[in-house]
């Protein structure tokens, strides 16, 4: 079973629980449970599609608008200095899921390297992902109805 499948299929009072932001016509927004950083977003089709050149122009459309709100509700959220945007297609780029694309939308600040990767392979997260989830959504809609 695919994630984000069986995260925008559920019933939208779990999608608190599953960290749905926004789900659109055809795209929608997650976090990323396993995040580089807080705030990491992903914005993915509706339909299980894991071919980039297979996406219509509807939901192409519909997941850079979803980013620009993502980007837009992030920088009054919790003000990063920058981000890093992108897909990861194919294993060999990357993508711990191939066959469900997906848009990563990762906040990053000055200087937030540590050498928590280097020693241990962990990654410090300093936010509770239920806590922004709660702060972001809310800036999220706003945002997105611009």
């Amino acid at each position: 079973e695919c994630f984000l499948c069986d995260a925008v299929r559920s019933p939208k009072e779990e999608w608190r629980e599953k960290l749905v932001l926004h789900v659109g016509k055809k795209a929608f927004v997650i976090f990323n449970k396993y995040p580089y950083n807080a705030g990491h977003l992903m914005v993915a089709p509706i339909e299980h599609i894991g071919n980039y050149l297979a996406l219509d122009e509807e939901t192409a459309l519909e997941i850079h608008k979803l980013t620009q709100a993502c980007i837009r509700a992030l920088q009054e959220t919790i003000k990063p200095h920058g981000f890093n945007l992108g897909y990861n297609l194919g294993r060999a780029a990357g993508a711990g899921l191939e066959d469900h694309i997906h848009f990563h939308i990762v906040p990053r600040w000055n200087g937030d390297t540590n050498f928590m990767p280097t020693l241990s392979n962990t990654k410090v997260i300093s936010q509770d992902l239920y806590e922004l989830y709660d702060r972001l959504k809310p800036v999220f809609e706003r945002c997105y109805s611009k």
